[in-house]
């Protein structure tokens, strides 16, 4: 991960597999238009796990930080802490997942409130999670952990929650053979993708089945140089998952933010503002890096609330979250991780009425009272304001909502009383909020109002 660069053509032709065919159209199964639920399914956990995991030092891009642009910090950190020829490759015995139990993450997964997770099945560094046969010798059956752990996961996702299962798979490799020697006739050549990548993905898409196909790391080439289009036409006609897959935007330099089944635009990605398209925001707990660092420091992560109030301008202008952790060389969720993750379920627990299977209201957020959201669901006639600080004065101002007294209800969620409101003298309501005391409150770190029969 990181926000790759965008040079060479667009995608231009990507948009017209995730489009439904012209009535009365010949020939075979139409391409599938990406509507599962899970393009609504408003929060993913991310998950970034590998070989880079083993020096969790600095980054995920280790390798290439180390060998490629060899940042001091990077070279020191070898030179002091391994034998004088050890290269990238000896990492691979250390990346042993010891402790690495499914099940056990199946159910951190469950408890966060996600409603999809995606897992790296291989990062840049190109060491596949499963057993690839295009990856002999550099993936987890033949090295390190000796175990299949995309199936292990993807089986303990499937039997123990209600998440839809997810992969991350990049595109490129940052020191593959074949992919410098095509690299360096500015892809002209074009032996990498038909006898890596196109094969890997494949087989990857034939043996787990992902419901989300999450592509990255395009290398700076175009979508024909990955024959993207012919992958793509495959994976929604004729593939096993063609009926409910979905997938994103970086498939080919040029193709981020325009063309996918939902964008991404670049990693960390929050608008603040409405898309006319869906969107993901893929952010990190650690503010600096994907993978695992033992150098993290505590002020390095988000907290709960700056995670809360994530989700919620996320959703409120039409987006996923994608919140991302990464876990130890020995598989384990670290306790910081953990935590976060079973806090945003907590808060689910009470507000998530006011997230899931909620569309973008005709304002994202309120304009008299900072750090409120709105979410609504039309057919229901109800509107969500989500607020981020209990305000001092007991009573809250929302300048957006137009209600009509005798019709309109504000109900706090997680109290379920109705609550008094009057109207503003220009637009909008005063709604007096219940005194409650810090343990009475029905959640710590952002509230929701539910309003009914408003405009």
């Amino acid at each position: 991960m990181r926000p790759p660069k965008l040079p060479g053509p667009a995608l231009a032709l990507l948009v017209l597999l995730l489009l439904p065919p012209p009535p009365g159209s010949a020939g075979g199964p139409a391409p599938f238009d990406p509507t599962w639920e899970s393009l609504d399914a408003k929060f993913g956990v991310f998950i970034h796990w590998g070989v880079f995991s083993v020096p969790s030092f600095g980054s995920e891009w280790f390798w290439w930080y180390w060998q490629k642009e060899k940042i001091p910090a990077y070279v020191d950190f070898v030179k002091n802490n391994y034998p004088p020829d050890f290269t990238y490759e000896d990492f691979g015995p250390l990346f042993t997942a010891k402790f690495f139990d499914a099940n056990q993450w199946a159910d951190v997964l469950q408890a966060s409130g996600a409603k999809y997770v995606v897992l790296t099945s291989k990062h840049h560094e190109g060491f596949t999670l499963w057993g690839s046969e295009y990856s002999w010798n550099w993936n987890a059956v033949d090295e390190g952990p000796k175990r299949d752990i995309v199936k292990e996961l993807a089986v303990a996702v499937r039997n123990r929650t209600d998440l839809r299962f997810g992969l991350y798979y990049s595109l490129f490799e940052w020191f593959h053979p074949l992919f410098l020697e095509d690299e360096s006739s500015s892809f002209q050549k074009r032996q990498y993708p038909v006898s890596k990548m196109l094969p890997e993905l494949y087989e990857l898409v034939n043996k787990y089945q992902p419901e989300v196909l999450w592509a990255d790391g395009d290398g700076g080439a175009p979508d024909t140089y990955w024959k993207s289009l012919d992958f793509l036409a495959w994976l929604y006609n004729e593939s096993p998952v063609r009926d409910t897959v979905v997938t994103n935007d970086r498939w080919g330099a040029g193709s981020i933010c325009k063309h996918g089944g939902y964008y991404t635009c670049s990693d960390r990605y929050n608008p603040g503002h409405l898309l006319p398209h869906k969107w993901e925001n893929c952010m990190t707990i650690d503010k600096f890096s994907w993978g695992y660092r033992r150098n993290a420091g505590i002020s390095d992560y988000l907290t709960i609330e700056e995670l809360v109030k994530q989700l919620v301008q996320t959703v409120s202008c039409g987006g996923n979250l994608l919140m991302n952790i990464g876990p130890t060389r020995d598989g384990t969720i670290s306790a910081i991780f953990e935590e976060r993750l079973r806090q945003m379920g907590i808060w689910l627990k009470v507000n998530g009425e006011a997230i899931y299977e909620t569309y973008a209201w005709r304002s994202q957020n309120d304009t008299v009272t900072p750090d409120v959201w709105y979410t609504s669901k039309p057919k229901d006639k109800l509107v969500y304001a989500l607020f981020l600080k209990w305000p001092i004065s007991g009573q809250l101002l929302l300048g957006q909502p137009k209600a009509t007294l005798g019709a309109t209800e504000v109900k706090l969620l997680g109290h379920g009383q109705p609550l008094h409101w009057t109207p503003l003298k220009q637009n909008g309501i005063k709604v007096d909020l219940p005194q409650l005391t810090i343990h009475q409150m029905p959640c710590q770190w952002g509230w929701a109002l539910a309003l009914t029969n408003v405009t």
